[in-house]
């Protein structure tokens, strides 16, 4: 069923809040997968959160399309690893438009090994390709199939709109691991446990960590100052503490964030005072 780019926003934006309260962040892509085809005028799709090369990084997709890629050949998972032909186009500048293969690659597009590979494994004869915009190196995000005709320009206008809301959830992702990594020495199920913090707050906390004001907090997740607050005082209350110095060292004792190490920088060596010298307000 056709949709206007407005009807599309607020879908994922719905995907979005709700990925923002998953405690996992095996399951945001995913959650983004079941979604983002369909709004963008296509079929299927494959993200890849690291850099796309023919021999290395995982991949992911849309459910029932596992199975045909788990068939093909080193030879032929390699090239749709080498992400022909957008990898070289967002490579050569700073452009993170979403965009066709067609218009990427012109009349070559059909008569390519990846569009032959894409028609005999996939039944599918048009890509684009969705960067998470502000990327650098390496470029990452997702690429979104069609069989048919190709993909319109509203589509391509469709995907370009919900880039940011992408984006968000994948710096949640990344958060989340990292939470889950600088947790890891203790027991399972310990530090959120602990804290009883939402994903969320976890967020908000590992930025407090780094000395963010709330202002800061607040552009970096996409939220309000007084939302940052409304988190910080939730903080607060769950860890028993009352500011932010105090809450750090709270959250280092329950594993829930990194102890700064001792062969580290000065101002790592000494939260209080790097905290001190960004100010103590909420």
């Amino acid at each position: 069923m056709a949709q206007g780019p407005g009807e599309a926003y607020e879908r994922m934006l719905a995907v979005a809040v709700g990925a923002l309260h998953e405690r996992e962040p095996e399951r945001l892509w995913p959650l983004l997968a079941n979604a983002l085809p369909e709004l963008c005028g296509g079929e299927l799709l494959v993200y890849k959160l690291d850099d796309w090369s023919e021999r290395a990084g995982t991949v992911g997709m849309s459910p029932g399309i596992a199975d045909r890629l788990d068939a093909l050949g080193d030879e032929d998972l390699g090239l749709l690893r080498s992400g022909y032909p957008f990898a070289d186009h967002y490579a050569t500048g700073p452009d993170r438009t979403p965009r066709t293969a067609r218009a990427a690659a012109g009349r070559e597009w059909s008569t390519s090994p990846t569009a032959q590979l894409l028609d005999a494994t996939m039944d599918m004869d048009h890509v684009l390709a969705v960067p998470l915009p502000q990327v650098t190196t390496p470029i990452t995000g997702c690429m979104v199939y069609r069989s048919g005709k190709d993909f319109t320009d509203d589509h391509v206008r469709t995907a370009q709109l919900l880039q940011p809301l992408i984006a968000a959830v994948e710096q949640q992702r990344q958060l989340l691991m990292q939470w889950r990594q600088l947790a890891a020495p203790a027991v399972v199920g310990e530090p959120a446990a602990a804290g009883g913090l939402t994903p969320r707050e976890t967020t908000v906390l590992l930025l407090l960590t780094d000395a963010l004001t709330a202002t800061a907090i607040g552009r970096r997740l996409g939220i309000s100052d007084r939302t940052v607050h409304k988190h910080v005082e939730n903080i607060y209350r769950k860890l028993g503490t009352r500011d932010r110095l105090g809450t750090v060292l709270r959250a280092q004792q329950l594993g829930l964030v990194p102890t700064p190490a001792l062969s580290r920088g000065r101002s790592e060596q000494h939260p209080a005072r790097d905290l001190s010298r960004r100010g103590r307000g909420r």
